[in-house]
């Protein structure tokens, strides 16, 4: 996680030559909702809530690395395409047609984040790559209230991006299948693997039992 923030901090800070402008016909067809504030900021809380249960109560140590892994490979093409491919949008509000407190919590918000280094989103991605985690997870598998709020986070955090003008729907779409791929690796092939390894070992205890 340091090494990702020391990364996205070098990121912000560096001026490219050239700025990639992400944008599709479809994004100027979302209306900004200022609403969409509130599950934006509570993807900081989820991430790190998530982490933690994972790092320190849950006691499956595959699953813990299985979602550490799918942070990390996510996080770390994020940081390589954003050196080598600059991009931002210009989809942000100049004029709010409201005034109240969540209006003013998003322009607070365009302050401290820039709208540069946007593809693919990790708000997106990891929003993702966390619901995944738990919903996996054993020892939550059978908790409806964690299951079914996680889901729903996640797909509200998902749409903020959008109504808040944070990204363009392209960093949504490659983010949701960044996610796509990486699970096929870290999570797909790790249990197609072990199945067919748990199959050879009976085979193995059966040909024995034979030969007794």
């Amino acid at each position: 996680m340091i090494f990702y923030l020391t990364g996205f901090a070098i990121l912000e800070d560096r001026t490219p030559e050239k700025m990639h402008l992400i944008h599709m016909p479809a994004d100027d067809m979302i209306p900004f909702c200022e609403f969409f504030i509130i599950p934006y900021i509570l993807w900081f809380f989820y991430i790190t809530a998530v982490i933690v249960y994972f790092a320190f109560y849950n006691k499956n140590v595959r699953e813990y690395w299985q979602l550490i892994l799918t942070l990390a490979i996510g996080m770390t093409l994020f940081l390589i395409v954003s050196w080598f491919y600059p991009n931002g949008h210009d989809l942000r509000p100049v004029v709010f047609e409201r005034d109240n407190i969540f209006v003013d919590m998003v322009k607070q918000l365009y302050k401290t984040d820039t709208s540069t280094n946007i593809l693919p989103s990790i708000h997106v991605y990891n929003s993702v790559a966390v619901y995944i985690a738990v919903k996996k997870c054993r020892a939550l598998e059978k908790n409806n209230a964690v299951q079914y709020g996680s889901l729903i986070l996640s797909v509200l955090i998902v749409l903020s991006t959008m109504f808040l003008k944070q990204h363009s729907i392209l960093d949504v779409l490659l983010a949701l299948l960044l996610n796509g791929v990486v699970y096929g690796i870290i999570y797909v092939a790790y249990e197609t693997t072990s199945m067919n390894k748990n199959v050879k070992v009976k085979r193995e205890r059966v040909r024995y039992k034979q030969f007794q």
